[in-house]
């Protein structure tokens, strides 16, 4: 009799078991179709159905898009040395201005203060004649200033006379401001080594003209100006009494007065 109970409950345990075994498997196999269809759903439509819910949650307006499009541009004009967005290279503009604006004043306060050629009349056979006896003499004259500075260009040394001319001129001024603004202009011409127009000067003359231009005045190159004085009349003045320059212009001024 007990053995009948006992092989009655463990027969309904074995087929109760195997029901539930039955529903777990077929619950799993519904997972994994689901997850399948999930997984192998075309990209197409995945994709659509995500922008309906992006426009869904945040719409995009005609506004926000021609501002951001706006943003866009500005920015890809801004100039690499600033980094706002909304300069469009402006400061590289006004920069490219002021440097333009103080380079042309530079410049016509240069022309003014020395001339690219003086105006001189014609010179006389006696004035020719009269370079010869002296160096002095030469310079003295506007003519033979301008005859030995044509020399020294072929000589490639003019720079020398140029030196010495805007000496002269700035002697002749006596407002500060103008003073001051041209012994910038000699020393950046004339004295600095990194000027192509540089001119020879012994280590203390460049003393004395670093110290003189803390307070410029119309001597502050008085030392330089000699020197060069002297090396143009040591160096170069016997070659030009000697050039081509010269002679020819004496032969000419002398025909010229013989057949007169």
């Amino acid at each position: 009799m007990w053995r009948q109970v006992v092989l009655y409950f463990r027969t309904h345990s074995y087929h109760a078991d195997n029901c539930q075994a039955k529903e777990n498997l077929q619950n799993e196999d519904e997972a994994d179709i689901k997850a399948a269809q999930w997984i192998f759903k075309p990209m197409g439509s995945e994709r659509t159905e995500i922008r309906k819910r992006q426009m869904a949650t945040t719409p995009e307006t005609p506004g926000a898009a021609q501002a951001q499009l706006s943003t866009g541009n500005r920015g890809s004009n801004a100039c690499c040395f600033c980094w706002c967005c909304c300069c469009s290279c402006s400061c590289l503009t006004v920069r490219n201005q002021e440097e333009e604006r103080a380079r042309r004043t530079s410049h016509e306060l240069q022309a003014e203060g020395i001339p690219n050629c003086e105006e001189s009349p014609a010179p006389t056979l006696e004035e020719v004649n009269a370079w010869a006896q002296s160096f002095d003499k030469l310079m003295l004259t506007p003519a033979g200033r301008n005859a030995f500075r044509e020399f020294l260009r072929t000589e490639f040394s003019e720079e020398n006379m140029l030196f010495w001319m805007a000496c002269e001129e700035l002697k002749q001024e006596s407002n500060k401001s103008v003073i001051e603004e041209k012994a910038r202009l000699i020393y950046e011409d004339y004295i600095s080594i990194l000027s192509p127009k540089e001119v020879s000067l012994d280590s203390r003359v460049r003393e004395v003209i670093n110290r003189n231009m803390l307070e410029p005045s119309q001597h502050t190159f008085d030392d330089a100006q000699l020197q060069i004085y002297t090396l143009m009349h040591r160096d170069s003045y016997p070659r030009f009494m000697n050039s081509a320059i010269y002679k020819d212009l004496l032969q000419s001024l002398s025909e010229k007065s013989t057949e007169a």
